[in-house]
C-alpha cells in the first residue's frame, strides 16, 4: 500500500490526513491544509496487521467526510 491522502473542507475546517504502510509500520500525518502537520507512527506485529489497521483508519476518516485526493 502506498501513501494515501485525504482532505476535509467544510465550515471553518480545512484539514488533511494521510496514511502510509511500510512493512509492519503505519504512519499517519495530519493537520491543517497548508501546514506540515503532525506525524505519528505505529508498529504492528506484522505487515498484514499494518494493512488491516490502515484500512480501518481509512474507513473511519471517509465516514467522517474526508475525500481522497491526489497529494
Amino acid at each position: 500500500m502506498s501513501t494515501r491522502y485525504f482532505e476535509f473542507v467544510g465550515g471553518n475546517s480545512a484539514k488533511f490526513w494521510c496514511v502510509g504502510v511500510s512493512g509492519a509500520e503505519v504512519t499517519v500525518r495530519f493537520g491543517r491544509i497548508g501546514t506540515e502537520g503532525q506525524t505519528q507512527t505505529k508498529t504492528l506485529p506484522d505487515a498484514d496487521a499494518a494493512v488491516k489497521h490502515a484500512e480501518k483508519l481509512i474507513a473511519s476518516k471517509t465516514a467522517k467526510g474526508y475525500q481522497e485526493t491526489l497529494a
